[in-house]
């Protein structure tokens, strides 16, 4: 009998009879001169511009800190009731340096409120104080971020502070930006939801009248870009302006960072408009269920001769807006197949192809463990083979 190792989707009979359209990239430009956009249900990249390019983090890297902050919590290293004493020589440094959460001096603020200063108002002072809580010093904080960065694959970053003040030996790449905001919407969903996407945050009070401040979150998403709920702007005179941002739709979230900007309304227009095309021009088209067998694969020294290939998970596929129908499915066997197989083993690959596009491969799998057949099954195998 004959093995299949390539199984073309049957839709894609019906569209091959039309000439198809070439589906190039959405075509885009943005204003930031570094931009970076990824669709994390997916893995795919939409844009990339200067995204390797070693730019000061200005606040952005305060996302480190926070992501330092989450894997302390998590681990049941740090709780968010625990409260940090603000020390009058931290309290010295950083008083109305920069963005502040207007702490005071050797006041006794939670884990909780710092990371509310840190998120939402950008507080640079939030950042040491809390750093110096759940690490010692700052510099041992910085250790750990730059310990978690390395661990998380930041290939072109490093960490010299808690808070992105300008240092010649800190620098991040929009790339690595964009895996720290992936790493804690993955690794930490129930704290991001906590800390991130607040409209505004109150902490401090004025001189004199000793009213309540409250200041707004200064993300440019939130209240203009459906399912916007995160991260980080940044700003100093050698960084321009800056965003690391995410959003979420139907499911579908996506992770932009721009940088360089030279105004804070320019990082507005530019911030929305990219995360807008990012949903309107790309869709991601559904190729299977978790389970579902999407072909066979050949496999040597089992019982059977093939393989059932399934898809590990829900399978989708990033496509420009407009061109799905123009895509083939294909599965590709891996080559040399032999029994035994672990459950959960690749066997196959998914292959999506489009005119004008890169091939998508996903990943396939057995549902369940092939045992090595024996001496006999292994010899009838063999003799049928040649009537195949």
């Amino acid at each position: 009998m004959r093995l299949i190792t390539q199984v073309v989707s049957p839709f894609v009979v019906a569209a091959s009879l039309a000439a198809p359209a070439l589906a190039q990239a959405p075509a885009y430009d943005t204003a930031a001169p570094i931009a970076y956009l990824k669709d994390l249900q997916t893995g795919r990249v939409l844009f990339a511009k200067n995204a390797d390019q070693k730019i000061p983090p200005a606040s952005m890297g305060k996302m480190m800190s926070v992501y330092v902050a989450f894997k302390l919590l998590k681990a049941g290293e740090a709780n968010l009731n625990q409260t940090v004493l603000v020390r009058p020589e931290t309290w010295k440094k950083w008083n109305n340096q920069g963005s502040t959460m207007f702490l005071s001096v050797n006041e006794q603020v939670s884990v909780e409120n710092l990371l509310h200063g840190i998120v939402t108002l950008s507080g640079n002072d939030a950042c040491v104080v809390l750093a110096e809580g759940l690490g010692g010093t700052e510099a041992n904080y910085v250790a750990l971020m730059n310990r978690e960065a390395k661990r998380l694959g930041l290939k072109n970053s490093n960490f010299a502070n808690t808070n992105g003040w300008p240092d010649p030996a800190e620098y991040v790449t929009a790339r690595d930006l964009a895996i720290i905001a992936e790493a804690t919407i993955r690794d930490f969903p129930d704290l991001y939801k906590m800390f991130y996407g607040k409209d505004n945050f109150t902490w401090g009070k004025t001189l004199g009248a000793g009213e309540a401040i409250t200041q707004p979150n200064r993300n440019p998403l939130l209240g203009k870009v459906s399912g916007a709920d995160g991260l980080k702007t940044g700003h100093t005179q050698e960084a321009g302006y800056g965003f690391t941002g995410s959003a979420v739709q139907n499911g579908r979230r996506l992770v932009m960072v721009v940088a360089g900007l030279d105004s804070f309304s320019g990082r507005v227009s530019t911030s929305v408009d990219f995360m807008n095309w990012g949903f309107a021009a790309w869709q991601n088209v559904s190729l299977g269920k978790k389970g579902q067998v999407m072909g066979q694969a050949a496999i040597a020294g089992a019982a059977e001769p093939t393989v059932a290939a399934t898809a590990p998970r829900d399978l989708f596929a990033t496509l420009p807006r407009g061109f799905a129908m123009e895509r083939k499915n294909l599965v590709v066997a891996v080559p040399g197949l032999t029994a035994p197989l672990k459950a959960g083993a690749k066997v196959a690959d998914l292959v999506v192809t489009m005119p004008g596009q890169q091939p998508v491969k996903l990943p396939l799998v057995t549902p369940v463990a092939i045992e090595e057949a024996g001496m006999f099954q292994r010899a009838w195998n063999w003799l049928m083979s040649f009537f195949g």
